[in-house]
């Protein structure tokens, strides 16, 4: 249960990025509503895994699907540079979350 809580822990966080760039660009207070429930959410998840994670498993793997999710989605959403290098790159990211689940 605690890897569910923080694949959703990290799906929370790349809502709150996601709100970040959208509050630049909008400045609106639905915005700020998401961000705030998307990172609040993020952290719950978190200390829910943390609860019987490794510390530094959960925080690596967490990271790890908020920075990769958060490049996707700029390449997805906001035509950010979709270049090889960039995804093998997010590649190698999520290739290390699922070492770390496999060896914890």
């Amino acid at each position: 249960m605690a890897w569910i809580f923080l694949l959703a822990a990290g799906l929370f966080e790349m809502t709150g990025v996601w709100m970040i760039n959208k509050l630049h660009k909008d400045r609106n207070w639905q915005s700020i509503i998401f961000l705030l429930l998307g990172f609040g959410g993020s952290f719950f998840f978190l200390s829910l895994a943390m609860e019987s994670l490794p510390m530094g498993t959960a925080y690596a793997v967490w990271t790890g699907i908020g920075a990769a999710g958060g490049a996707v989605l700029g390449m997805l959403l906001y035509g950010e540079s979709k270049d090889w290098r960039r995804v093998v790159f997010i590649t190698m990211i999520l290739a290390s979350a699922i070492g770390l689940k496999l060896v914890s």
